[in-house]
């Protein structure tokens, strides 16, 4: 199958091809035709790193009137990256686009000011996090009456991250015509009641691995150690790992600085993200990630919200979430782009029984190193 069979226009396909993107992805394959052909709500459940933002930001993009200076679009994300993220995609796509379209990033972490005026310019496409969006409508400073799609990326990211109220607000303000397209990689209660909620009744749907709710390409393994030896534990699989990258998932913020410190005294190239970080910091530590001056990165939970980062060959849990979801998140950073890779958790004796349950519970297996 290729774009051009999927309807994808030959412009987008020639910025598609200059970024390597040649042949699409299940998701694309299957979402494309119907978001191009059909004016439905739509909901796609695939898991991180299959190529969501593809499958939606095409047709998306086909169908904006060029002509009209309007905002005809909104993309809700749950972070800061993912947006800018989203927005440079779509721009790269459009490179050899025959009519210009045009797209503004909002998001917190950067003066309202600034973002406001750049929203003055002709606008087609706008991509959101969610609590900045509801200050631009409070102060009257966004127009989103033209609106024919909306957009929920990593949907239940956003929910788990306590956007609930905020996206409830925003779908009430731009009800009407417009069509929604929901994107998540887990489908739990909350969503379902966003979709009876704001949806309407005949919601195409395409579902992608629906029996794995986890990469397929993911390698689980787990390695017991103690509290005691948990440091020297990880500094031998990283050293094993050669000149691979990868992310090593700690639960709190504390535990992140301290960690990083413990790794760099030990002579690793590697950063820390965490919620207590200047935006400022945030930001330069993640662009030293992806230019790859940093080999590690250390993070919490939310932090790695929206990091996609290619090439990482694996993740570790240097503790194991607290919530299922997140072990779907955090594995869900490598075996990108149809990839393979390994997500590793270091593992106590007494936590034994949550390896069996998350086995369980995603339907994945574990081996032991």
């Amino acid at each position: 199958m290729t774009f051009k069979q999927l309807g994808v226009r030959n412009d987008f396909i020639k910025g598609l091809a200059e970024l390597g993107i040649k042949i699409p992805t299940e998701i694309q394959i299957e979402t494309i035709p119907i978001l191009l052909q059909e004016k439905t709500d739509f909901i796609g459940l695939a898991q991180t790193g299959t190529g969501k933002t593809a499958a939606f930001g095409l047709p998306i993009l086909q169908q904006i009137d060029a002509s009209q200076p309007l905002v005809q679009a909104l993309i809700l994300s749950p972070t800061r990256e993912l947006v800018q993220q989203i927005k440079k995609q779509l721009f790269k796509f459009t490179k050899y686009a025959e009519d210009k379209i045009f797209v503004e990033a909002v998001f917190g972490g950067e003066k309202i000011d600034k973002q406001i005026n750049n929203l003055r310019r002709p606008t087609h496409i706008i991509v959101a996090t969610p609590g900045r969006l509801i200050d631009l409508i409070e102060r009257k400073s966004i127009n989103l009456r033209n609106i024919q799609t909306i957009v929920l990326d990593e949907a239940d990211e956003m929910l788990s991250m306590g956007f609930k109220h905020e996206l409830n607000k925003i779908l009430e303000y731009t009800s009407g015509s417009r069509k929604t397209w929901l994107f998540s990689a887990t489908f739990p209660e909350e969503i379902r009641r966003i979709v009876k909620t704001y949806m309407k009744g005949d919601i195409a749907r395409v579902e992608i691995n629906k029996n794995a709710l986890v990469n397929t390409n993911i390698i689980h393994q787990y390695k017991i150690t103690t509290l005691a030896n948990k440091l020297d534990v990880l500094i031998d699989l990283l050293e094993n790992k050669g000149e691979e990258r990868g992310i090593i998932f700690c639960r709190t913020k504390l535990g992140t600085q301290k960690l990083a410190n413990e790794l760099r005294e030990e002579g690793f190239s590697v950063g820390a993200l965490e919620g207590d970080m200047q935006q400022k910091e945030r930001d330069k530590v993640m662009r030293a990630f992806k230019k790859e001056n940093l080999q590690y990165m250390v993070s919490t939970d939310v932090s790695a919200r929206g990091i996609d980062v290619h090439g990482l060959g694996f993740i570790i849990h240097h503790q194991l979430p607290e919530k299922m979801e997140y072990y779907t998140h955090r594995s869900g950073r490598t075996a990108r782009a149809g990839k393979s890779g390994f997500s590793i958790a270091l593992v106590l004796h007494s936590e034994m029984q949550q390896i069996y349950d998350i086995e369980k519970k995603l339907g994945i297996k574990f081996e032991e190193v």
